[in-house]
């Protein structure tokens, strides 16, 4: 797919927070900096209806939101991991499993701590500032939520 400005990634996130199973996905977030994937989750969690701030999660590793209805989102940065064991220090599995929609971007950084994504993004820049995004449904969850 491609998305040639903001409103382009907005109006898809709109489509992907209407499908039924969001709640409880899990869904990764690959490319560069600047690539757009904290603004994604943005345009995603507002379409799900969550309002003020929504901050990076790059310094604190995860930023927890509650959506309407008393679902849980939790939206993490694996950016400054070094070692897969600070997750486990820091009680990640515990949050991983537990019920809600999760996001993580460079998840490749907490290799081994992460179950099967429903949904894998793979963004990147072109040279006029648009975005090319590949996204994998992995699960049965993920093939709902992708094609509807």
């Amino acid at each position: 797919m491609h998305w040639a400005d903001e409103a382009s990634c907005a109006a898809f996130a709109q489509i992907l927070a209407a499908r039924a199973g969001i709640h409880e996905a899990l869904i990764e977030l690959h490319g560069p900096l600047g690539a757009g994937k904290t603004t994604f989750v943005r345009h995603l969690l507002r379409a799900l209806g969550v309002s003020g701030r929504i901050k990076s999660p790059t310094y604190a590793v995860m930023e927890p939101y509650e959506l309407p209805g008393g679902a849980l989102a939790a939206h993490f940065d694996f950016y400054r991991f070094s070692d897969p064991r600070e997750g486990l220090d820091a009680g990640l599995r515990d949050v991983l499993a537990a019920p809600g929609l999760k996001i993580a971007e460079w998840p490749d950084h907490a290799a081994g701590l992460l179950p099967m994504p429903d949904l894998r993004f793979q963004i990147a820049v072109r040279d006029d500032d648009s975005r090319d995004v590949h996204v994998d449904a992995m699960t049965p969850r993920g093939v709902e939520l992708l094609h509807g």
